[in-house]
């Protein structure tokens, strides 16, 4: 008796296993925001914004060799590319999400029917990516960190990059990917006209990093011909959280370290205080406070921010 109530254990097993298909088991988690690469004109000048004026660490790129890392953290960082001939007006490389399991995200994203996706590769170090692209076409990579070590670089006006953002045209077709397949959950959005939306951010399925779509074309305030080299710096950006806006922006201001171009610090509509440097090929930096000090315009935030 004992022993067909066994096989009557296992048969059921068996049977729930055969009806539960491939692709519901559950997505390897995608913690935030690793990191953004851009490329540059003029290795030099970016040296010196990267390290000066933000204070980063400069490291070997062991995705390109030649390539260069400028660290906020052992786990978040810039990666700077020489510009190819005869791109186009945008610097944008591309954008790097974080999860603690690459190989396991690549085989859950091929069970769910992705087939664009590269190998994944490992750096001396031990990082893990791998690479595809979103529907509009931005490279888009996950990274598989080899440090847990988040401490600050000492030095770097920022530790955190708490959110990433590029030009989108249509939210509807990049939800597909971001939201319906991978699970950014809504976070806010807003725009300066009530009637448009030009800022829609999406959370991190399983943190408080965020990506912000910066919408342009018919339904925002950014119309499609004034889309240029350097509207597209502005558009796709990387954020430093900051606890204190006053406090940063007065170290960069007492140690000559505000970049030649820059503006703010000014409150922006989400309620948080933000200011903006700009490396040397146009890239926006924005610096913003991790927690808004009023209340938001446009939309109320629907997941709670980043605290550090």
């Amino acid at each position: 008796m004992l022993r067909r109530l066994r096989l009557l254990g296992l048969f059921s097993a068996t049977l729930v296993s055969a009806a539960t298909p491939p692709h519901a088991a559950k997505r390897p988690p995608i913690t935030g925001v690793s990191h953004l690469a851009v490329y540059s004109t003029n290795a030099a000048k970016t040296r010196e914004f990267y390290t000066r004026v933000l204070g980063a660490r400069e490291g070997t790129d062991p995705e390109d060799s030649a390539g260069t890392r400028y660290y906020f953290s052992a786990r978040q960082f810039v990666e700077v590319l020489p510009v190819p001939a005869g791109h186009g007006p945008s610097v944008l490389a591309h954008v790097a999400y974080a999860t603690p399991d690459a190989d396991g995200l690549r085989t859950w994203l091929v069970r769910h029917g992705m087939t664009a996706l590269s190998p994944v590769q490992r750096g001396a170090g031990g990082e893990r990516w791998f690479t595809t692209h979103d529907p509009e076409g931005n490279k888009v990579q996950f990274v598989q960190a080899a440090s847990a070590d988040t401490a600050a670089v000492p030095g770097a006006i920022s530790g955190r990059i708490i959110h990433v953002g590029y030009a989108v045209h249509d939210g509807a077709k990049q939800d597909g990917f971001y939201r319906q397949l991978l699970g950014f959950r809504p976070y806010w959005y807003g725009a300066f006209d009530p009637s448009k939306v030009d800022w829609i951010s999406q959370q991190a399925p399983d943190g408080h990093d965020w990506l912000e779509y910066m919408m342009v074309g018919p339904g925002s305030d950014v119309p499609l011909q004034k889309v240029d080299a350097n509207e597209l710096g502005v558009l796709n950006h990387l954020s430093l959280g900051v606890p204190n806006m006053e406090a940063a922006v007065t170290t960069l201001y007492r140690e000559n370290r505000l970049s030649p171009r820059h503006d703010g610090p000014q409150m922006g509509l989400d309620g948080k205080w933000q200011a903006n440097l700009y490396d040397p090929d146009g890239t926006r930096v924005e610096l913003m406070e991790f927690q808004p000090a009023s209340k938001p315009c446009c939309s109320v935030f629907t997941a709670d921010s980043p605290k550090d």
